[in-house]
């Protein structure tokens, strides 16, 4: 089994930063695609920004270039760093990986997911 535990959410005001965290544990051989996705209430869930194993990145347009996805294969680490905070950017944020595992299995896992709140 897998485990992703998210943190470093919370409040901040508008036009403030936060710094996502996401780390796995367990059966892991390898992360292959990272990424973090949101929801809102009464929203779907929608993909903010994603990383590959070899560092391409995806960003939704709503966040280029105001968030940067990074992670630490050495450590099963993924991060979101957010700038530039808007009001329309609150909601759950989740973690989301595919992991290779030791049984030779694909896996996709989420995290527990961390709240994000822009206000002033």
């Amino acid at each position: 089994q897998v485990q992703l535990v998210e943190s470093g959410g919370g409040l901040v005001q508008p036009g403030g930063s936060l710094r996502l965290s996401c780390a796995a544990s367990g059966n892991i051989v390898s992360i292959n695609i990272a990424g973090w996705y949101r929801q809102a209430p009464g929203k779907q869930r929608e993909l903010v920004a994603s990383i590959t194993r070899g560092g391409s990145t995806n960003y939704a347009d709503s966040v280029k270039g105001r968030f940067t996805v990074s992670r630490d294969n050495a450590k099963n680490m993924v991060f979101l760093q957010m700038n530039s905070l808007r009001p329309e950017d609150t909601a759950v944020y989740y973690c989301n990986v595919d992991v290779w595992r030791s049984d030779f299995r694909l896996t996709n896992y989420w995290g527990q997911g961390t709240q994000v709140t822009v206000s002033s």
